[in-house]
């Protein structure tokens, strides 16, 4: 079998393709990664072959609105060079899933930890408007995608048929839905497809106290966690390392016991954590749950809200408190959230859930029956 990844690049999207590929070729498959500069070298390290991305930024995350015709035009040029039997790739990579109709192709997609849009019945959710607007709004991108490429409508009996494509892999467990929820029948949890780089060498980390781990995401136009950072880590009981993923420059207070970076890793770091504080998105939500850690959650928008609350359903989390708390009240929140017991004990449940779940396996089966 021919495998193209035509993952989105960025690393919450790209990883997991690249765990997914490489179980793929251990199963002696021939797989391709389409990838720009920055991602090649991570896909090569994965032991998977390259097709270099002409414009490196239809495959960002960043741009997924406004970039999905150039998405389009890229995985259809993969297509032809690589002649695959199967595509794999994001949620959100819209111009994949075309690509891969107009070849008349099976694609499946990578999700994220948890269900983003309806469910089909079993649970009168207390989001359902918000998963409505998110579903409507997504397909009014695909389409955009879908009508640039001069395909003909669709007439589908549910509107997110065309964004899951022979099979939708959740990252997550169904411990993180809410309860009853009855998810579309191409939707699957496989759990989560876990990869990254080797660590590289970084500065020593201080011993005088233990550690928490943050991880910031975008902010959707919401409250900065910086503010909270600075009072909940200055004459605190921890030092906070903080990765700053996709947002914005740091805002570190001069007294904050605060290390800032960017790293593409996060794993070692996570180990010797005693929390993970987040905004709540799928990679460092599944790095403390694939190790037992309890999380200290702090969400904005989108996937932040939906992952933030199964957090809380599961009971390996608490939520950081709102905007305006005191700082005694969050330096509290951290050492609480550190040593609470109930919470380590279900974290490291879930831990145990994911990792009999033998993700990559789950993910390769699914690549393999959406080719036959």
């Amino acid at each position: 079998m021919k495998v193209l990844l035509c993952p989105l690049n960025d690393p919450g999207y790209l990883y997991p393709a690249l765990a997914v590929g490489a179980e793929l070729r251990r199963r002696s498959h021939t797989v391709h990664v389409l990838a720009g500069p920055r991602a090649a070298p991570t896909a090569t390290e994965a032991g998977l072959e390259t097709v270099a991305v002409e414009d490196a930024t239809a495959l960002s995350v960043s741009h997924w609105t406004v970039r999905g015709p150039e998405q389009y035009t890229e995985v259809a040029r993969a297509v032809r060079q690589t002649r695959p039997d199967v595509l794999v790739t994001s949620v959100l990579c819209h111009g994949a899933l075309v690509a891969a109709e107009a070849a008349d192709l099976p694609v499946v997609v990578l999700g994220l930890a948890a269900h983003l849009w309806p469910y089909r019945s079993g649970t009168g959710a207390a989001d359902a408007h918000d998963r409505t607007w998110r579903l409507t709004e997504t397909l009014k991108h695909y389409g955009a995608v879908r009508e640039a490429a001069g395909l003909a409508p669709r007439h589908d009996r549910f509107p997110d048929t065309p964004l899951l494509g022979a099979a939708f892999l959740l990252r997550g467990h169904p411990a993180l839905e809410p309860p009853g929820a009855e998810l579309p029948p191409a939707v699957r949890h496989v759990g989560p497809c876990w990869w990254e780089p080797e660590p590289t060498a970084s500065d020593p980390l201080p011993e005088s106290k233990p550690l928490a781990y943050v991880h910031l995401g975008r902010t959707f136009g919401g409250a900065s966690l910086w503010p909270r950072l600075n009072a909940a880590f200055t004459a605190g009981t921890h030092w906070g390392v903080v990765e700053l993923g996709r947002s914005g420059a740091p805002e570190a207070a001069p007294d904050a016991d605060l290390i800032v970076g960017r790293r593409p890793w996060m794993g070692p770091l996570v180990d010797r954590a005693d929390l993970v504080l987040t905004n709540a998105t799928s990679a460092p939500v599944l790095a403390a749950l694939l190790r037992g850690t309890p999380l200290l959650v702090a969400p904005n928008g989108s996937e932040q809200q939906v992952l933030a609350a199964g957090c809380l359903r599961a009971g390996v989390g608490r939520r950081l408190p709102e905007p305006g708390a005191s700082a005694a009240a969050l330096r509290a929140a951290v050492e609480e959230t550190a040593h609470d017991p109930e919470l380590r004990f279900r974290a490291r449940e879930m831990a145990g859930l994911l990792a009999a779940g033998k993700s990559e396996t789950h993910a390769a089966d699914a690549v393999e029956g959406a080719s036959r």
